[in-house]
Order: C-alpha cells, then sequence, then structure tokens
C-alpha cells in the first residue's frame, strides 16, 4: 500500500506541477478575456436565473434549472468545503485560502464555457435531459473515443474515489464526535446511498433540493456567528492570508510553490470549475437558452469557494492553535468550531459533513450515471455500477484517508485535462451563444430563446432548432 501511494504521490505531483496550474490558469484568464468577464458582468442576472429557477413553473417529468444546480452544488459542497479547506491550511498555511479564492474567480469562467457546451449538446433522455464532456466531445469534436476516456475517467473518479473520501469523511467525523464504530457508519451510509441510486435521476435531484440550499445557509451562518464574535481579529486574518500568500518569508524558504499547488489542488477539489463534472448536471435542466444554465453553474463555484470554503478558513484561521493541535481534516474543522461555540461545535460538524457529503455521494453518482449511459444503454451495466457506487461508500468509511485522498487528485487532474482540452476548442460556441443572449436582452427580450440555426459551423445538435418565443418582450 505505501509503495501504491508513493506511485500515486509522484504522478500527482508531475501532473499537477507541470500541465494542470498552467492550464487552469492559462484558459481561465483566456475564457474571461473572451467572455468580458461574464463572471462579474452578469452577477445580478445569476441571481435572477437562479430565482426564475426555484420559482417558476416546472414541466412535468423535467428538471428545473434550479434542481439542476442543486445537483451539481450538492456534488461540490461537501468534504471539499469542511475537511479540504483544514488540509489545505495544514499543508499549504493560510495562503492557500487565496490561491483557492483566485482560482475560483478565473475559473469560474471556465465553468461557464463547459456548461453552457453541456446545453447547447445535450441529448434527450425521455423527458429529460443528459449531457456533458462526453457528449459535446463526440458531436462537437467528433470524437467519440475522447468521450469514452473522459466517461471512464469520470465514473472511477466521481463514481467510486470522491465517494469514498466522502464516507471515509463522514465516518472520521462521526467516529470523533460520538465515538461511533467506522464499520457500522460504513453500513448505515451504503444502505442510505442504494436507496437514492437505485431510484433514478428524479430521487436524486429531489434528495439535493432539499438538502442543500438548507444546510448550506445553516453553516454560513454558524459561520457568520463565529466571524461576528472574534469581529476584532478580522482583519489580521485577512492581513495574514494576504501576507501568507505573498510572502517572502515562503519565497525565501522554498514553500511559495507548494502553498499555490495545495491552494489550487484543494480549490478545484471544492469548486470543480473546468474539470467536466458539473456539466453533466448543467445538460439535464430544462431552459431556454444555453447561457442560463451557464451562468447559473458560475454562480454554484461563487457559493462553493468564496463563500462556504471562506467560512470553514476564517473558523480555523480563528482558532488560535489551528497550527500546532496535530490535526488536519474534518478533526481540525472540528476542534475550531468546538473552541468557538464549545462541544455542540463538533457535533454540528459531524451532522453538516453527513448531509454536505451524503448529498455529494448522490451528485456524484448522478455524474457516473450519466457517463455510463453514454458508453452503454444497459441497464445490467448501470445496475452494476450502482452496486460498486454502494461498496465504494462502504470502503470508504474504513479506508486509510491519505491513498483516497491523492488517487481523488490523480482522477480528478487526468479528468481536468481531457475537458480543458475539448473546451479550449469548442469554446468559441460558448461566446457567439453569449453574444446572442445579451444581444437579445438588449433588444428588450426578457428571456432569450436559443436557435442553433442561427449559429455559423454550429452542427449535430440534436435540439435547439427552430425554437420560438411565445413572450419575446419583457
Amino acid at each position: 500500500m505505501e509503495m501504491l501511494n508513493s506511485l500515486v504521490v509522484n504522478v500527482n505531483d508531475f501532473l499537477w506541477t507541470y500541465i494542470l496550474i498552467a492550464m487552469l490558469l492559462v484558459l481561465g484568464i483566456y475564457f474571461t478575456i473572451r467572455t468580458n468577464f461574464v463572471q462579474f458582468r452578469y452577477f445580478k442576472e445569476m441571481f435572477r436565473l437562479l430565482g426564475d429557477g426555484a420559482t417558476g413553473e416546472k414541466k412535468e417529468g423535467s428538471i428545473s434549472s434550479f434542481q439542476a444546480f442543486c445537483i451539481s452544488t450538492a456534488s461540490r459542497v461537501g468534504t471539499g468545503n469542511i475537511a479540504g479547506i483544514a488540509i489545505a491550511i495544514v499543508a499549504g498555511g493560510p495562503g492557500s485560502v487565496f490561491w483557492m479564492w483566485l482560482i475560483a474567480l478565473i475559473g469560474s469562467a471556465s465553468s461557464f464555457v463547459e456548461s453552457t457546451l453541456a446545453q447547447i449538446y445535450k441529448v434527450r433522455d425521455g423527458k429529460t435531459f443528459r449531457g456533458g464532456p462526453a457528449y459535446y466531445m463526440e458531436q462537437g469534436l467528433g470524437k467519440k473515443w475522447m468521450g469514452v476516456v473522459f466517461s471512464i475517467l469520470i465514473t472511477i473518479c466521481f463514481g467510486f474515489i470522491f465517494n469514498a473520501v466522502q464516507s471515509n469523511t463522514i465516518a472520521a467525523a462521526f467516529s470523533n464526535a460520538f465515538n461511533i464504530d467506522r464499520m457500522l457508519i460504513g453500513i448505515v451510509l451504503a444502505a442510505l446511498t442504494a436507496v437514492v441510486v437505485f431510484g433514478g435521476v428524479h430521487r436524486v435531484a429531489k434528495v439535493s433540493e432539499i438538502i442543500v440550499p438548507v444546510l448550506a445557509v445553516l453553516y454560513i451562518l454558524v459561520a457568520l456567528f463565529v466571524v461576528v464574535i472574534n469581529i476584532g481579529e478580522l482583519p489580521n486574518i485577512l492581513k495574514m492570508i494576504f501576507e501568507n500568500a505573498f510572502g517572502f518569508r515562503e519565497m525565501s524558504v522554498g514553500t511559495m510553490g507548494g502553498m499555490i499547488l495545495v491552494g489550487v489542488k484543494r480549490g478545484l477539489f471544492s469548486n470543480e470549475a473546468g474539470m467536466g463534472s458539473a456539466p453533466n448536471a448543467a445538460a439535464t435542466a430544462d431552459v431556454s437558452h444555453p447561457v442560463k444554465q451557464g451562468l447559473i453553474q458560475t454562480l454554484g463555484v461563487f457559493t462553493d469557494t468564496i463563500i462556504i470554503c471562506s467560512c470553514t478558513a476564517f473558523m480555523i484561521l480563528l482558532y488560535s492553535d489551528y497550527s500546532t493541535v496535530g490535526l488536519e481534516g474534518i478533526e481540525l474543522t472540528q476542534a475550531a468550531l468546538t473552541s468557538h461555540i464549545g462541544p455542540i461545535g463538533g457535533i454540528f460538524i459531524a451532522l453538516c459533513i453527513l448531509l454536505f457529503a451524503f448529498s455529494s455521494i448522490v451528485g456524484n453518482y448522478y455524474y457516473g450515471e450519466s457517463n455510463i449511459e453514454f458508453m452503454s444503454g444497459s441497464k445490467t451495466v448501470l445496475n452494476i455500477f450502482r452496486a460498486i457506487v454502494v461498496v465504494m461508500v462502504l470502503f470508504g468509511a474504513v479506508a486509510k484517508v491519505e491513498i483516497v485522498w491523492n488517487l481523488a487528485d490523480v482522477f480528478m487532474g487526468l479528468m481536468a485535462v481531457i475537458n480543458l482540452i475539448a473546451i479550449s476548442f469548442l469554446g468559441k460556441y460558448a461566446f457567439i451563444a453569449l453574444k446572442d443572449y445579451t444581444d437579445q436582452k438588449k433588444a428588450g427580450i426578457k428571456e432569450p430563446v436559443f436557435d442553433a440555426s442561427n449559429i455559423p459551423g454550429l452542427e449535430n445538435v440534436s435540439e435547439w432548432k427552430g425554437q420560438k418565443s411565445e413572450k419575446q418582450l419583457g
């Protein structure tokens, strides 16, 4: 096991240090410029669209834009937001938080492009839709082999490894808070997972729609309470984050690169921008224009990293013993909140991670299901996949944490490289779609409608043809 872990670490270091960070930053900046800073320019519109998706009329059997947002946010908001931030701060120092923020702000443009492309190239699946990188690789690039490779990676990464990471963190949190046997926790989690995943995408959507908004708001409120009672220390915390991010001490002792690496890796694990995971959820939404879901998914990156990850970071950095207590991961987050609000803090984090991470298991499973359907329409294959997901949830609860996290980094990195290559070639269609959306809004059309036949060079699109809006003007 030690030899395997050493090999995985070496692959990780090469992949992330020499390939992925450069790709994420360069393409993120490129997409930001080409979309004219869409992630900032349309910030208000994102909230309007999300609100309309949550309150608007939903077609029977379809997935609303709000539900699709919740599926992707369920996958995003989990272990990375609570345990991953603690790991980043211990491994990379407070400055790693700044690099997580930066990769989220830049990467949100990549998230817009990939999710918009997922909508453009989505396919009908009964009354619902499915799509994602595998679909736009096949239809947009004409490279099914590339889609198959991506499908295999995301199925292993999200369906198996990431779900093991989530259950591992739940087991650690409950073992720490309540002294419950990890195997027992694993059995309960596996049983709950089986109930949901064998119920199909609508059950996934309903579970996510309920858990994610309620728990995210509760977690943010607790974090705000901690910040308010320590408000005098907040300027020092912000100063420490920025000083460490650009610190001469870090440069002089050679830890600057390691800090950036940790911040980017944990940031990407948390917000998944550019990785190719969220587009699988984005494609399920029934909307009138692909850009709508692209904007909504971009908001998910802000929600995940700028808000929820920052909440965890502040709770930990306001804990004076965070660097000397000898804890990392979920145990450090529990110790930090316990120091702020008493013994209830550790219990609250355990309950949060149960629901956050379980919602991630549900969202991760759906990504695997969508890609299994891309590779094979066999019900038997899908049921075998579901069974392995349940087994991996059980395995993760009792596995050694280091090897699980390191494997997650490898598969996440490979997925991101393939997806970033694809969207670099197809991004032009997302840019044209954004211009089409902007032009319609400027013309006074309240709810823009997309017609693929108006986009030069756009081929192999099964939806979006000959659409007309009933309510053109706002």
